[in-house]
């Protein structure tokens, strides 16, 4: 079979060397050992969707065991020469086994890890267990019940599983911290140690130090923003090692009332974006998926996408890098089941709870705050180069919130280059350049914020006519017949509503939402992309008119 997803998994960090793993593995589920057998899984879906060809569901107490023999195509001189296992991401928790030998043990079902292994052929286990919403781990959408706006879980591997041959000192990582002018950029090697580094881009090569902040300046720099995603190509090479990589020159602020892109004010008309694909759940059927749903939102207008409560693939974020497509990004939700007191509180005080009242967002267990705060941290330092995100959103809806003040201050010690919208929607402590409004069950009217923050409507729409085909009861916001009439609600909301309120002051609106998801069916595509729900040509004209307001 083909392999899918195929593609190199880690686009800033790119070295000759590539092995993917992905394909057919051999999946057991061990909660039964006298009625337990081995079934193929195709590798990157979870066994809970289609495209993984096991269609069930790991329970919350269950662990299932992967196995596969793994044959590195490459000679490889172990004395000079390392080998690198790399896992895209495996929810929850992940044990690694090579040859029966216990290597390593990894939780957190949305950040990638790398084992390192010294021999090129072996049997590769991976026993794997995820608690799901039966914890207050980070879990995002999923949910055992899966109704509304909550849809079925991801288990297991998930993204890519790769290797590749690195010298025995290699570039671990880089950090690239652009303006408008060039960029600075810190190469860390996996020995810590201090380096001569050859660094070559545009014809020129520069030399600068591992371990040390380095500056590249680039005369008549071309900048990126979404009309012209102007990047640079560029090669790193320390002593043995050799990776390419590129870099967007722009910046990211507040000012004038709004917000900023390379200095000038920027309106941000974006989507919500759940990243789930019919059939394979958190994992697209390719590569082109990503490349599609990004193109479908550019022909209509939008320039901002929404990744909600997910961390995407680093293909993904090449796409919106390469093709053109700001990105606010999401932290991953977590904590217990969310108190119907806490939602309805706002909705019908106006008013918001302070979020170091733990028990009341369902935050009441210390060690797995801790274990979600460091996840956070860990997200904005693994996405930190990526071109087009332009902002952070720690919590959603108050959904496991908790000391926002002081996690926003120590993503802004992490990475001062971007934006923070502290709780989006909202429990708003009052801090931050941002007052963050959802806005579904009455039309919005823009108003100043009182503590002279700029204004972003982050959430509203939710239209959308029933295509659904499951079983569980559709959920839509507001329900329309047919493709004609979806289309001239949404332009009326955007004319009556979002147009008068950009020229009031309105920094960004994120419509809800890019696609239909399960049983919600308020996209602009349908679940499997095949429909375009709404009139393409109609909804790009109103995008043009709000642009230019």
């Amino acid at each position: 079979m083909k392999i899918p997803l195929s593609e190199y998994p880690r686009p800033q960090l790119r070295r000759d060397s590539y092995f993917c793993l992905n394909g057919i593995w051999d999946l057991e589920f061990l909660s039964d050992a006298n009625k337990s057998r081995k079934v193929p899984i195709v590798v990157p879906y979870s066994p809970e969707c289609e495209f993984s060809g096991v269609n069930r569901t790991l329970g919350c107490n269950e662990t299932m065991l992967y196995s596969r023999h793994v044959c590195f195509p490459e000679s490889v001189d172990f004395e000079n020469e390392r080998l690198l296992l790399h896992f895209g991401a495996v929810d929850y928790r992940a044990m690694v086994f090579v040859d029966k030998d216990f290597v390593a043990d990894h939780e957190g079902g949305y950040l990638p890890f790398t084992v390192e292994v010294n021999k090129s052929e072996f049997d590769l286990d991976i026993s794997v267990q995820d608690p799901g919403d039966s914890k207050e781990i980070s879990r995002g959408k999923q949910s055992t019940q899966a109704k509304g706006i909550w849809y079925p879980k991801t288990s297991g591997i998930w993204q890519t599983v790769w290797m590749e041959k690195v010298p025995r000192v290699y570039i671990d990582n880089i950090y690239l911290k652009p303006d408008l002018e060039g960029f600075n950029i810190k190469v860390n090697l996996n020995d810590n140690s201090e380096r001569s580094v050859r660094l070559i881009i545009e014809g020129t090569e520069h030399e600068i130090q591992s371990a040390k902040d380095c500056r590249i300046d680039i005369e008549n720099a071309r900048l990126w923003t979404p009309e012209e995603p102007n990047l640079y190509d560029f090669e790193l090479h320390v002593e043995n090692d050799k990776v390419f990589s590129y870099v967007g020159l722009r910046t990211f602020g507040v000012g004038e009332g709004g917000l900023l892109l390379n200095n000038k004010k920027y309106f941000h008309h974006g989507l919500l974006d759940q990243g789930y694909y019919k059939g394979g759940y958190y994992t697209p059927q390719s590569d082109q998926d990503y490349i599609n749903d990004i193109l479908s939102m550019k022909e209509m207008g939008f320039n901002t996408l929404r990744k909600h409560i997910k961390i995407e693939s680093l293909r993904w974020y090449y796409h919106c890098d390469r093709l053109g497509m700001l990105v606010w990004q999401d932290m991953v939700s977590g904590g217990n089941n969310y108190k119907a007191s806490t939602i309805m509180f706002p909705l019908v005080l106006g008013s918001f709870l302070k979020d170091d009242q733990y028990s009341k967002f369902s935050r009441k267990d210390k060690a797995l705050r801790d274990v979600w705060e460091e996840e956070a941290y860990q997200s904005v330092r693994h996405l930190y180069n990526c071109t087009s995100i332009a902002m952070w959103v720690p919590f959603n809806e108050g959904w496991g919130q908790f000391d926002s003040k002081r996690i926003v201050q120590n993503i802004m010690k992490i990475d001062s280059s971007r934006t923070i919208d502290h709780a989006s929607g909202w429990h708003d402590q009052g801090i931050g350049d941002f007052k963050s409004l959802h806005v579904y069950f009455r039309p919005y009217r823009y108003k100043k914020d009182k503590k002279g923050r700029v204004v972003l409507l982050t959430e509203f729409g939710g239209y959308g006519y029933d295509s659904n085909t499951t079983k569980v009861k559709s959920f839509i916001y507001r329900t329309y017949k047919s493709r004609e009439e979806l289309t001239l609600g949404i332009v009326k909301l955007y004319e009556k509503q979002i147009i008068p309120a950009k020229k009031k002051g309105l920094a960004a609106s994120i419509y809800t939402q890019l696609s239909d998801v399960e049983q919600e069916v308020n996209g602009l595509l349908s679940y499997d992309r095949k429909t375009v729900k709404v009139i393409v040509k109609e909804i790009e004209k109103v995008s043009r008119r709000l642009l230019e307001s």
